[in-house]
């Protein structure tokens, strides 16, 4: 099952993007604080993002954030597939294709969806061509403001 996150589902989502962000999937460490803050733009139900936990048997096992934007380049909406952690206990079990097919169910009018994922993340890598997504060679860029 892959529900919105709820107040009740605070204590292990934060714990979840704690491991998520200690985890070779990412890049860098994040202020802690962001946490907190994208949870309650989650509780606020944000236009901007949201916050999913994918459960199995009622356990939850592990989330998903989405944000959207505009790309003229892609002619519409694109759904920027922020972040997706499973734990290590329910992984390599179909969960991150159900979370692609619920992603793509939820917003058919987007004209594209986005990810970011570690080159050396071969697994994931091959999860998300083998369900259609292709490389995009872009160099990506930022310039962060605390």
């Amino acid at each position: 099952m892959i529900r919105d996150v709820k107040q009740t589902d605070k204590e292990i989502f934060l714990k979840m993007m704690k491991e998520f962000y200690s985890s070779p999937a990412v890049d860098h460490e994040v202020n802690p604080q962001n946490f907190e803050t994208t949870f309650e733009a989650a509780m606020n139900k944000s236009p901007f993002m949201r916050a999913l936990i994918l459960e199995v048997e009622g356990e939850a096992a592990g989330f998903g954030l989405l944000s959207f934007t505009y790309s003229n380049e892609a002619g519409g909406m694109v759904v920027l597939i922020e972040e997706l952690y499973i734990n290590e206990a329910h992984r390599s079990q179909g969960l991150g294709k159900k979370y692609f097919e619920f992603v793509e169910k939820e917003y058919p009018s987007a004209k594209r969806f986005r990810l970011e994922v570690m080159q050396d993340n071969r697994k994931a890598i091959d999860l998300y061509k083998r369900i259609g997504y292709d490389i995009l060679e872009y160099t990506q860029m930022i310039r962060d403001f605390e």
